[in-house]
């Protein structure tokens, strides 16, 4: 049992995605933990950066509009690229990346399944 997506390959466990998302919110300065819906008090609009939606999202039966999509594929892109090729949640964030553009392609949401 994990967290699957729609139009792509990319899978973790709920619990690697926290982690996952962990390292990308410290790529831009943030502690996750200390967020609203994380534990703590911060809101998310406290930052200005375009991978913010997929931080704040709850981690199930969720989506993002094919708008959202766009944006968020370019960042997630940049933010991983000097990741190590064999990190998993790299190859994951490369599936998930192009699932993205794919949905905003077909002007779909991408659904957390």
């Amino acid at each position: 049992m994990g967290l699957d997506f729609t139009h792509c390959e990319a899978h973790w466990s709920y619990s690697e995605f926290h982690d996952f998302r962990r390292k990308l919110a410290a790529c831009i300065g943030m502690n996750l933990d200390d967020m609203e819906g994380f534990g703590g008090d911060i809101p998310f609009k406290n930052y200005q950066d375009d991978i913010i939606p997929l931080l704040e999202l709850s981690d199930s039966d969720s989506y993002l509009s094919p708008k959202i999509c766009q944006t968020v594929a370019a960042r997630l892109r940049q933010l991983i690229r000097h990741w190590p090729d064999d990190d998993l949640d790299k190859m994951n964030a490369l599936y998930l990346a192009e699932g993205m553009e794919l949905a905003h392609e077909q002007n779909e949401v991408l659904g957390f399944i």
